[in-house]
Parts: structure tokens; C-alpha cells; sequence
């Protein structure tokens, strides 16, 4: 995105969102967390199951601005691709890593989704779809995926059982990831990554261009329309929730509507605040938000480290930093976990004003 063609609130939400996952994935401990940090079981959603959606509907409302001239040239597929393999190869190597020689898992124990790996099929996709199709064909290809998974999800049976959205061996999406992945998934019976699941969150980068390209156009009141827009979504989001149920990890097409809403209302305020009225509130923000990716993969690498270096016995250093450092008699358990993870938000916002500062921007 060219800096005369920047608007201020996409910088801050991007780099609020970095900032979010990073503080709903670096608990002090996971045995005691404030639930609104929590994902939810399984049905419904919490302020947390926000936040991987809202990255993705920013990674399609990047893509508009990116690729406004929509140049089909064969440097930018290959662009395009290599961004995506590279996005690949760091959650691959994320899902890998191991601490101890020769620093890569058993085969068998090794994750193939995974965030990264999702951010990177999505952005390939998506972006391809923006440079070759108007946004009227975009809107039937987004409405074919939606519409499409859910008859999937609901209508197709398996191994002769009727399907179910419940966590089953007969919800599609989790056989299908149980079958391709074996034993390199998640959890041992489904993915909140998974394969299938993956076509409807291509969705929600399809529903984040729709926003980019009213923000790159001439209209007035841009607040108005995204408002509008994700009052809209946020109305069948939950009408469809009545037949297919908001889910994660399912990323059902009601979740993919209801995220995309809320997303739009959040730009929509974010938009109004800086890039109508001028104010800096959020500018913090925007240093994170200029080396996303990077200060995300940084702050998963280091974590999994403090996770495997062991500093006293059995004891991770992670655990070592966290019991000795945040955890008192005064304060509740839940709040020393905060604190552990709002000190990591600090380190990663100050590492990327460093570099923000330097004019260090790693593209990935």
C-alpha cells in the first residue's frame, strides 16, 4: 500500500488485531484465564474468536488497496505466490520446531494448518480472485462459498451417517481433516484450521475487499457505509446462526458474516476517529500493524521457546518467569496471567516502534 494511498484506521486495526492475538495466545497460565479471553467451546463466540477473522478480512481489504490497478502480469501471480509460500513455510516450520536436536519434530507429531498456513492459502486466493473478477463476480463467488459449505456441512452424509455441526466423527469438515491429516492436526479428531473450513474464511477475506474498495473509492461518509455494511452482516449472521450455528472452528458461514460485521463496525470507528477527524489514538497501533506478520511470528517463535527451555527441572522457563515474577497472594491468578501477557504486547509494541522508527519493513 503506497503511502499516498494509505488510510490511518487500516494501519491501526491491522496492528490492533497483531496485538490482540498475541495477548490471547500468551497467558501467564491457561488454567486461569479471564473467559472473555478464551475461545468458546464450540457454538458461539467470545471477543477472542474475533480476532483470527478480523486479520483475515483485513488481509482482503489490503489486497484491494495492493492491487487496486489489478495488473494480471505473470511478476504478479508469481508476487503473489511467493508471499503465500513463504506465509506457508513459516507456520510449517512454527508447527515443526522442536528445542532439541535435530530441532524438528517426529514426523508423525507434526502439525501441517495452522494459522500462518491458513493466512497464506487465503491471501493467495483471494488476491488472484480480486485481480481477475469484478467486485459483482466477486460478490457471487463469496456467496457460492458460503452457500456452498453450508449445504456441504449440513447435507452431505458421512460414512452413511447424517452430518452434524456438533464435534463428531460425522461433521464433515472434521472427517475430512481426520482422513487427509491423520495424526497432523490440532487436536486428535479436528482442526480449527482444517482443509474444508479453509474455502468459507476465503470468505472472510472476500468480505474485507468489498470493505477496501469503498475506502479506496470517492464516496462520502465512508464511516456510514462500512457501518451500514456491518449492521447488514451482523443481521444475517445471526439468521443464518438459527440453521447453521456461529463456530470457529467450523468457521461456519454465519461466523464468517457475523466477524466480517463486527469487523466493518470497528473500521468504521476506527475510520471515523482518525481519518475523518484527525485524532492519534490508535497511532500506537500502526507500528505493530507495518511488520504484522513478522512480530507475530516472532512472538510465536519466542513463546514456544520460553515453552521449551526447561530452567528448573521440569519447569519451563515460561513457567519459571511467570510464577516468580507475576504471581502474588494480592491479586487473583487470572490477573498475574494478564499482566504476563500484556508485559509480552509490551516488548513486541516496543520492538516494533524500533523498527517502525528505522524504516525496518520485512515483507513476507
Amino acid at each position: 500500500m503506497g503511502m499516498k494511498n494509505r488510510v490511518i484506521s487500516v494501519d491501526i486495526f491491522r496492528g490492533l488485531t497483531i496485538v490482540l492475538m498475541i495477548l490471547v495466545n500468551t497467558p501467564g497460565t491457561w488454567s486461569h484465564v479471564y473467559a472473555p479471553f478464551l475461545h468458546a467451546e464450540w457454538h458461539g463466540y467470545t471477543p477472542t474468536d474475533l480476532v483470527f477473522p478480523f486479520f483475515l478480512f483485513i488481509v482482503g481489504t489490503s489486497i484491494a488497496f495492493a492491487y487496486q490497478k489489478k495488473r494480471t502480469a505473470a511478476a504478479t501471480y508469481k508476487k503473489i505466490t511467493v508471499r503465500s509460500l513463504k506465509l506457508i513455510g513459516l507456520g510449517l516450520f512454527l508447527g515443526a520446531f522442536t528445542i532439541s536436536f535435530p530441532f524438528i519434530k517426529d514426523f508423525a507429531e507434526i502439525r501441517f494448518p495452522g494459522v500462518l498456513q491458513r493466512i497464506g492459502v487465503v491471501f493467495f486466493f483471494a488476491a488472484i480472485l480480486f485481480i481477475n473478477f469484478n467486485w459483482k463476480t466477486l460478490a457471487g463467488i463469496c456467496a457460492v462459498l458460503l452457500i456452498g459449505y453450508w449445504l456441504l456441512m449440513g447435507f452431505v452424509p458421512v460414512e452413511g451417517m447424517e452430518s452434524t455441526f456438533e464435534r463428531a466423527p460425522n461433521n464433515l469438515a472434521n472427517y475430512i481433516d481426520v482422513k487427509v491429516f491423520g495424526t497432523h492436526n490440532y487436536k486428535p479428531d479436528y482442526d480449527p484450521e482444517g482443509l474444508l473450513s479453509t474455502l468459507p474464511s476465503i470468505g472472510s477475506a472476500l468480505l474485507g475487499i468489498f470493505t477496501g474498495l469503498i475506502l479506496t473509492s470517492k464516496k462520502a461518509k465512508k464511516e456510514w457505509l462500512l457501518l451500514g455494511l456491518g449492521v447488514l452482516m451482523l443481521m444475517f449472521g445471526y439468521l443464518w446462526n438459527t440453521v447453521f450455528p456461529i463456530n470457529k472452528a467450523l468457521w461456519s458461514s454465519s461466523f464468517v458474516l457475523v466477524t466480517a460485521g463486527w469487523a466493518n463496525i470497528f473500521l468504521a470507528l476506527i475510520y471515523y476517529l482518525s481519518d475523518v477527524k484527525g485524532l492519534k489514538f490508535g497511532s500506537i497501533f500502526k507500528y505493530a500493524g507495518a511488520n504484522a506478520i513478522t512480530v507475530y511470528f516472532l512472538s510465536s517463535f519466542v513463546t514456544k521457546l520460553f515453552y521449551s527451555i526447561k530452567v528448573d527441572g521440569d519447569t519451563s522457563l515460561h513457567s519459571w518467569l511467570f510464577m516468580n515474577i507475576y504471581v502474588h497472594d494480592f491479586m487473583p491468578m487470572e490477573l498475574s496471567s494478564l499482566l504476563y501477557a500484556l508485559t509480552v504486547i509490551s516488548f513486541y509494541m516496543l520492538l516494533a516502534y524500533v523498527m517502525y522508527r528505522r524504516k525496518i519493513f520485512i515483507k513476507v
